[in-house]
């Protein structure tokens, strides 16, 4: 039996790509800053006949005693040996960048870019003694552009791409794959359950309150089933030679195609336009 360790379990990618995986044959260590949310995920895994292969484990990935702690019972639990990693846990937050607390930006890079890189440093001694295992990081398409109201996450995944193809050099002699999972919108809880900030008085509003509304009418369109994310990660995880990355949906295919080709000041009308921002003068 093969066992993975995956964050941010309690919803969304996490929570099928769990499912996904017990049902394939992994035995899953699920782990989630709080377990008193893990109900959504034992109620999936009892429906799927895999609640004896999803073991649910408390991590805070912004928390480096609590990665540490995480690392050695999983450990514990596999008998020493951990073939692969997914990162999932991740936040956002909706913003015009001057009016964004740094405080809320922080928070962003803490879970969605550091604690990938502390959770990989306390994984892969193990990785590297076996030489074999596979780092697998649920990125999004908003790695390939900027996004208005959107910075910091764009950010965040950006600085985590980077990182995964300069990490891929690194391990590969010891037989570790890095593995990028790009989805593009789908019908996850990141949105609804992210902070949107506005102040009083905020010089951005009437622009932000335009991008809001174009990008929820966008999602609630556009949205697709996270269980294809779910297939494109324990695929990538199961397959012969991985590819480095895998854009998941429509959007991220075409966002990845177009990325070395646009221009940037073609490409941010193009988006204006999308969202009804053409001309938009405050």
């Amino acid at each position: 039996m093969k066992h993975v360790l995956v964050t941010g379990t309690s919803s969304g990618f996490g929570l099928v790509a769990s499912v996904e995986l017990a049902r394939r044959g992994w035995h899953v260590v699920a782990t989630m800053r709080d377990p008193a949310k893990s109900g959504p995920l034992a109620t999936a895994a009892a429906a799927a006949g895999v609640a004896d292969r999803v073991r649910i484990e408390s991590l805070d990935v912004t928390d480096p005693d609590a990665i540490a702690a995480a690392s050695r019972r999983t450990l514990d639990l596999t008998g020493g040996r951990l073939d692969a990693v997914v990162h999932n846990a991740g936040v956002a937050v909706g913003a015009a960048f001057e009016d964004l607390p740094e405080d809320a930006a922080r928070r962003v890079m803490e879970t969605n870019f550091w604690g990938v890189l502390g959770l990989t440093r306390a994984v892969l001694p193990t990785m590297r003694a076996q030489r074999a295992g596979r780092i697998l990081v649920v990125s999004s398409n908003s790695a390939y552009t900027g996004e208005p109201a959107n910075s910091i996450y764009c950010a965040s995944k950006w600085a985590v791409e980077g990182w995964a193809e300069s990490l891929a050099f690194e391990v590969e002699p010891w037989g570790v794959d890095v593995i990028l999972v790009e989805p593009g919108p789908y019908r996850t809880e990141i949105w609804n359950s992210s902070p949107r900030i506005l102040p009083e008085g905020s010089a951005y509003e009437a622009y932000l309150r335009r991008v809001e509304a174009a990008v929820d009418r966008h999602v609630a369109a556009d949205a697709r089933d996270p269980q294809e994310v779910a297939l494109a990660i324990a695929d990538a995880l199961e397959a012969r030679r991985p590819r480095f990355r895998y854009p998941v949906s429509p959007q991220a295919r075409i966002g990845l195609l177009l990325r070395g080709i646009l221009p940037a000041k073609l490409h941010r009308r193009m988006v204006n336009r999308l969202l009804g921002l053409g001309g938009f003068r405050p």
